[in-house]
């Protein structure tokens, strides 16, 4: 159906070039054009209301509207606009807000680097990194480990540690020196009657051995989401960080959390690390850091590696990287605004009320469905996969594209979803969200599933 000459929608054709979109099909379809959002809903330019379910991009915490951030955003414009942080000038936002980055901090941090997106805070580990072991006389332990469904961003190095087919097809990704170990997805890659804790050690042993083929003296770090996002909300085995970590410190591999989607609360705790026993080396957060309003991420190094990087740029006279934009006043300002709301309304204890009603009613719901294979999650983020086979795990024809199918019909009963790699469905609303609106979110795509099987059916695509 073609748009209405001059709609929102016919001028987006013409103009503009989408991120994670397929041009082709986008020029056919259009946009769902947003033009306000109130709490946890969102509202299109046709005056339909939606349910967000994967709060924008796993992003917009408090909603889609907060006149304590709007505020704070105006004072901050009309006293200092702009300022930035090159060659040690400061200002009081960015003092502020890496002030209460290191007090809120899951392990002892030394010092914050600002930036403006999860993938430039990913870039700027990486070159922390690099910089850290020319720094102190290692210069071959360069290489990086991520994982396979793993996701850290879009830029080269971030994208490059990022281990999703989509974000290096055709990009000539991932460049030399990156590599990526198993998923740790027991439903997926467990082997028959292989409990999680074994599948677990055999995680780390396939690192550990990765590492040992490589040289130990040739690995620098290891980045990992504490719950993999977008990779399909992949919650990790029992057993598998400690595992995990243990192979890290017998090769001297930092360890980097990307907590770009698990952060502030998101996973039941302030930062997934305390969800998962995870001490890391390096901390990557963006997001929720000041609920999506404005563009800030940070970087938080412990003591260890602000010595390396401290002698590097006395050595060379400089830390010759940064963005004209780290640590933005305007952001910054928001950021700290942010945090404070947080504390105010003990967001973490939210999440933890709320969260049973979101984990128990996908598993209560949806676990027994015919088209659902599994259903996982933790705190305020879930996901169920769907299957062609529930007995045997079959996955779907991806030519098929199930998952995005079930968003559109999902969308008609006025929920915004996001489909996963593999058919999953991802659950990550705004921290927010009621248990009366989760209930209320959970009737909405069961009704779309029951939907989405009847026409299967009609179809001879399953047999539900």
């Amino acid at each position: 159906m073609t748009p209405p000459r001059n709609s929102n929608a016919a001028r987006d054709i013409v103009n503009l070039l989408h991120p994670y979109t397929d041009a082709r099909a986008h020029a056919q379809s259009g946009p769902l054009v947003i033009t306000r959002g109130k709490g946890v809903r969102v509202f299109d330019d046709q005056g339909n209301s939606y349910i967000e379910t994967v709060a924008g991009l796993w992003c917009a915490s408090l909603g889609f509207d907060n006149e304590r951030l709007v505020e704070a955003a105006t004072k901050q414009m009309k006293q200092l606009p702009f300022y930035h942080a090159f060659t040690g000038r400061s200002h009081e936002p960015a003092i502020d807000l890496a002030e209460m980055l290191i007090e809120r901090a899951p392990v002892p941090m030394s010092k914050v680097f600002f930036c403006n997106s999860g993938s430039e805070a990913n870039d700027t580990a990486i070159k922390m990194i690099w910089y850290f072991n020319n720094a102190i006389g290692r210069p071959e332990k360069k290489k990086i480990i991520g994982r396979l469904k793993g996701y850290h961003g879009i830029t080269i190095a971030a994208g490059s540690a990022t281990g999703l087919p989509a974000n290096h097809k055709l990009f000539d990704l991932p460049i030399p020196g990156f590599l990526h170990t198993r998923t740790p997805h027991h439903y997926r890659e467990g082997l028959p009657g292989e409990t999680e804790e074994q599948f677990a050690t055999r995680c780390a042993e396939e690192l550990d051995a990765m590492i040992v083929q490589e040289g130990p003296e040739t690995v620098a770090a290891f980045f990992a989401e504490p719950v993999m996002g977008a990779g399909g909300v992949l919650v990790p085995p029992a057993t598998y960080y400690e595992k995990i970590q243990a192979v890290l410190k017998k090769h001297d591999v930092l360890f980097v959390a990307d907590e770009v989607i698990c952060g502030f609360g998101r996973t039941g705790e302030y930062w997934g690390c305390q969800s998962m026993g995870i001490q890391p080396d390096i901390l990557t957060c963006a997001k929720a850091l000041s609920a999506s309003f404005l563009p800030i991420s940070a970087v938080m190094i412990n003591e260890r590696i602000f010595q390396g990087l401290a002698d590097g740029s006395a050595t060379i006279g400089t830390f010759g990287h940064g963005f004209t934009y780290s640590g933005h006043p305007v952001p910054a300002a928001v950021a700290v605004e942010t945090l404070k709301i947080y504390d105010e309304m003990n967001l973490v204890a939210h999440v933890k009320k709320v969260a049973p009603v979101l984990q128990d009613g996908l598993r209560s719901r949806f676990a027994d469905h015919p088209l659902v294979g599994e259903v996982r999650g933790i705190g305020l983020i879930g996901a169920i996969e769907l299957v062609a086979d529930k007995a045997t795990k079959k996955p779907f024809d991806a030519a098929q594209k199930i998952g995005p199918r079930l968003t559109k019909i999902a969308e008609a009963n006025g929920l915004i979803m996001r489909a996963l790699p593999g058919d999953g469905i991802a659950f990550s609303p705004p921290l927010i969200i009621t248990a009366e609106e989760i209930v209320d979110m959970l009737e909405r795509f069961g009704k779309s599933l029951d939907e989405l099987a009847v026409q299967l059916r009609r179809e001879s695509i399953a047999a539900v």
